[in-house]
Order: structure tokens, then C-alpha cells, then sequence
């Protein structure tokens, strides 16, 4: 979601100043092209060394011996930016930003920028309580400055209170959403994603390897292109999206309710979940003893969830997926045209690189026209960023 995009991190001297080395990683894994200036306090408690290598760049902490002497250092590392993201930001900084004072290499940076600015304070909680830091912050956001809130909880001062800063993947998410096209403010989007499990007793059940991956990567690039997101999640491991609505369930049938619940007020459906097919005809809230168990397990379709939809008279726009392994398009083709959907993504599940469980994808897109789109293997956030364009292309047309 990221990627090209050129972005300044400004590091100070705050304890958090280690979460910005996790802060530049998300943001290189991103596509992002870093350029790290530090204070000199930040350079205290991580080592410019670690910022260099993980960006390929040099660090800018003291212009007057860190640059080359045919450039200036400030002026060099603010030119041509897309954003420049300062996390942690301390107090200090803050305060000087707010008067225009620029003393050292970052200040003096951000004084030359004529790109976006997003801070991300970090501090003590009666700091960030403080009259005078609010006056600051009250004054930098006038100025458009864009700062991301501060978490509560334990701080390295020893009490707790609302000063830590904001997780690192928070904060590349909001990145991602500064940085986006807005083109789908105000449309709701529904995404399912993930697996499902059908009980067959009380430890074991019926369901998938999917990862929710692929669901989750689009309901976060849709949120960051400005829509409201509702993702209806099977079992994951991953973190819910910042700023999106996740609703998680466990069976088919809980995903119908949960999809049937919140269809309202939607425009575009995304069905990525690897719904199962089946459920057991029994389920016994008991376990089953290895002595006792049947040798034949008998078994009955869940309710189909995208049929449903198709068959609803609306004007939603709605999209399948396809996760095949033989006959790929003609299957897709098939499930396209028999539940009535605007557009189908179709995945093979047999080709290297794509498929459940991995960072990345291949896909081919089908519209109701026939038009085929073929993707390549790329991350998962970038065939999100694709299908979320396709759809915009077909609502336009």
C-alpha cells in the first residue's frame, strides 16, 4: 500500500524509541522508501546504526558531521517527501515544532517540509495531561499536523496512564490511510474472511486452512481508502484492522446471521471467508469416546451465503472468491453466474506463492461482462489495493 511512497521518520529521545525500529520495518515491508533523522538524545537509546541498516540509508542526526559537504542535511532529507511521520515524538519536540524553532536536524527539517506531517507523542501521562503540550499539539493540528493518540496503559516511569505510544502497526495503518485515496468515503463495505469450524463434538470439528489473510488485507485497504468497514471473521490468529468493525464467529451459520445482521446500509460485499461447504447432520456437546465413534460421518450442506445474496433484489455490489484446484475459470465462471455476483476473484490453490496461509496471492478477477484480469504473485495488500480499483472501474461503468 505503500509502495514508492517516500517518508520521513523523525526519531527523539524517548524510552519508545525502540518501537521505531518496529515502526520503519512495517513501513519498508510496505514499500516504503525511509529516510531516518534522529535527535541527538534519540541516538541515546538506539543506535543510528540500527536505523541505517534497516533502510539503506545514512541517518541524519548531526548534519554538521553526518552530511556530505555538497548538500545540506536538513534540506536534502525533506525534499520531494510524501509524508513525514515523527514517532516517538516528545514533548520537546512538539513544543518546538509548535513555536517554529529549529535548533538541531530534525527541527530543522520539519521547518523545510512541504509534505504532510503525522506525529505520534509518547510520554509520560501528567506530561501529556500538561496545559502547555495540549496548547501545542491544539495549535500543530490547526496547522494541520496529523497526530496519532497515545495509548493508556503501564509506562516506563513505573505508573499507568494514557502516555505509551501508539502500537507500531497502528501507526502504519494510519500511515496507509493519510497516504490513500479517498475514493470510497462513504461507502460501507462488508468483507468476510477467514475459516469456518462445524462441530462434530465438543473438541473436534470440520473446517480449512485459511489464514483470513486475504479479508483481512482488504478490509484494511478499504478502510484506509476511506470506507466504513464491517469484517465478519471466522477463526484468525490475526489482529483485528485498526479502525474497521470485526465481528468474529465461529460456524457457517454464525456467519450468516453475523453477514444477514449487518447487511444493512451496505453498498459493496466481499465474501473472501473460505466458508465450509458442509456440517455434520449430528453434533453432540459431549466428546465422542474413540471406542464409541461412528465409521461413517454423515454430513449435510451449510447454508450458502453468497447464493442468499445473489438472490437478493439490490443494488449491492457483491463479490465472490474462488479457491480452486482444478478448472479453475470455469468454476469461477460457473459460481459468477449461478449466484449472481458482480465479479469473482479465482485463486489457485495448487500454484506456488498463492492460496491459504501465505503473504501473497494470485488471482485472476471476472466481471459479470466476462473481462478477465490476471494478477500475478504479489502481497495480499496489493491484490486487496486491485480488486478494491476493479470494483470502482465496474460501479463507474
Amino acid at each position: 500500500m505503500l509502495s514508492g511512497k517516500r517518508i520521513l521518520l523523525g526519531v527523539t529521545g524517548s524510552i519508545a524509541a525502540y518501537k521505531a525500529v518496529d515502526v520503519l520495518r512495517r513501513l519498508k515491508e510496505s514499500g516504503a522508501d525511509v529516510r531516518v533523522v534522529m535527535t541527538k538524545n534519540a541516538t541515546r537509546f538506539v543506535a543510528p546504526l540500527t536505523f541505517e541498516a534497516l533502510s539503506g540509508r545514512p541517518v541524519l542526526c548531526d548534519e554538521f558531521l553526518d552530511w556530505g559537504k555538497s548538500s545540506i542535511g536538513h534540506i536534502d532529507v525533506s525534499a520531494n517527501l510524501d509524508l513525514a511521520l515523527i514517532a516517538p515524538a516528545t514533548a520537546n519536540v512538539i513544543g518546538k515544532a509548535a513555536a517554529g524553532i529549529a535548533d538541531d536536524a530534525l527541527t530543522s527539517a520539519l521547518m523545510a517540509l512541504e509534505c504532510p506531517v503525522m506525529m505520534a507523542p509518547a510520554m509520560n501521562d501528567r506530561m501529556y495531561r500538561n496545559p502547555a503540550l495540549r496548547r501545542n499539539i491544539q495549535l500543530l493540528k490547526e496547522q494541520g499536523v496529523r497526530f496519532i493518540e497515545p495509548e493508556a496503559g503501564p509506562l516506563a516511569c513505573g505508573t499507568t496512564g494514557q502516555g505509551r505510544l501508539a502500537d507500531p502497526l497502528r501507526i502504519v495503518q494510519e500511515v496507509s490511510s493519510m497516504l490513500a485515496s479517498q475514493d470510497f468515503t462513504g461507502v460501507t463495505i462488508l468483507v468476510t474472511a477467514g475459516p469456518t469450524r462445524e462441530p462434530i463434538d465438543t473438541v473436534r470439528f470440520i473446517s480449512n486452512p485459511s489464514s483470513g489473510k486475504m479479508g483481512y488485507a482488504i478490509a484494511a485497504a478499504a478502510r484506509d481508502r476511506g470506507a466504513q468497514v464491517v469484517l465478519i471473521s471466522g477463526p484468525s490468529d490475526l489482529p483485528p484492522p485498526y479502525g474497521v468493525k470485526t465481528v468474529q464467529v465461529l460456524s457457517a451459520d454464525d456467519m450468516y446471521r453475523a453477514v444477514m445482521g449487518h447487511i444493512g446500509g451496505t453498498q459493496i460485499v466481499i465474501m473472501a471467508a473460505a466458508v465450509s461447504d458442509f456440517k455434520t447432520a449430528t453434533f453432540t456437546d459431549r466428546k465422542i469416546k474413540k471406542q464409541e465413534a461412528p465409521t461413517i460421518l454423515h454430513l449435510e450442506p451449510t447454508r450458502d451465503i453468497l447464493l442468499e445474496l445473489g438472490k437478493a433484489a439490490s443494488k449491492r455490489f457483491l463479490v465472490g472468491f474462488a479457491a480452486e484446484t482444478d478448472n479453475i475459470r470455469q468454476n469461477a465462471l460457473k459460481k459468477l453466474q449461478e449466484k449472481n455476483l458482480d465479479m469473482i476473484v479465482a485463486n489457485d490453490l495448487m500454484k506456488a506463492g498463492a492460496g491459504f496461509g501465505a503473504d501473497t496471492n494470485a488471482v485472476t478477477i471476472i466481471d459479470r461482462n466476462g473481462t478477465e484480469t490476471e494478477l500475478p504473485v504479489m502481497p495480499k495488500s496489493e491484490i486487496a489495493a486491485h480488486i478494491l480499483d476493479k470494483i470502482l472501474e465496474l460501479k463507474a461503468n
